[in-house]
């Protein structure tokens, strides 16, 4: 039996996915994103040891309070513990819970054939995918997150192929990703897709910080000011126009 290493759970998720989730925060992540809010997720190893059963005892005792949602696996990077989560959501699926990643895609590794099969085994049980899109760029993707965005957009596609619903969101950043240019680029990437069911853009913010001040680690953009909602609301419009004229000119 597989143990996951939890970071935490909550109950009553109302941001992670179609109605009420149970929301699992898995300990793990390769990822460095300089506005990321969670660093203490980060280690990979540590946390709660727990089965599959132990995650969900809480869930289904609350069973009836999620019957129009189901359950979310966040981070971290949920897909670091592939045997775990495909435990977990096999579990689910044949109770027939609704399953939902909350991911940045980066775990994606289509050359290994080993992953690929995990992966093939973990797409059959899950419904939908949250897939984090930090910089569509590839260099500037590098600098927010210490790695290429190549195994996120690949995993976009293959989504696509296995007719997985995703819906993409997008952190805006002054100075960083809220820039035009960036904003259609997105919106043309998510064009060439079938599978997006929808979009949510979020203003960054700040509220961080102080996580890292406890942890004795430098924030990163320290100097960079929030995003205002005004901001984000005009920022998935260009997005989405991008989206709508890529899709016309597609079905042309």
């Amino acid at each position: 039996m597989t143990k996951g290493h939890i970071h935490s759970i909550e109950t009553c998720g109302t941001v992670d996915g179609p109605g009420l989730r149970y929301v699992i925060f898995l300990q793990g992540c390769p990822m460095r994103c300089q506005y990321c809010h969670n660093p203490d997720t980060w280690e990979p190893g540590i946390g709660d040891e727990m089965t599959v059963d132990e995650v969900l005892k809480s869930f289904y005792s609350n069973l009836a309070f999620y019957k129009h949602g189901g359950v979310t696996v966040t981070g971290g990077e949920p897909m670091m513990q592939m045997d775990f989560l495909i435990e977990l959501f096999t579990k689910l699926h044949e109770d027939g819970v609704h399953t939902c990643i909350d991911t940045s895609g980066i775990m994606f590794q289509p050359k290994s054939e080993e992953f690929m099969k995990k992966m093939e085994t973990l797409a059959a049980v899950t419904d939908l995918v949250m897939l984090d899109i930090k910089h569509i760029d590839n260099e500037k993707h590098k600098i927010l997150t210490s790695h290429s965005n190549e195994r996120i957009l690949a995993f976009a596609r293959y989504l696509d192929e296995k007719n997985i619903p995703i819906w993409i969101r997008h952190v805006v950043v002054p100075g960083i990703t809220l820039y035009q240019e960036y904003l259609e680029k997105l919106g043309e990437f998510m064009g060439t897709l079938n599978n997006v069911q929808a979009l949510d853009v979020l203003p960054y913010h700040t509220m961080g910080k102080v996580k890292y001040e406890n942890m004795n680690m430098d924030y990163p953009l320290k100097d960079t000011r929030e995003a205002t909602k005004q901001e984000a609301v005009a920022a998935k419009q260009i997005i989405l126009n991008a989206y709508k004229k890529a899709k016309s000119f597609k079905e042309r």
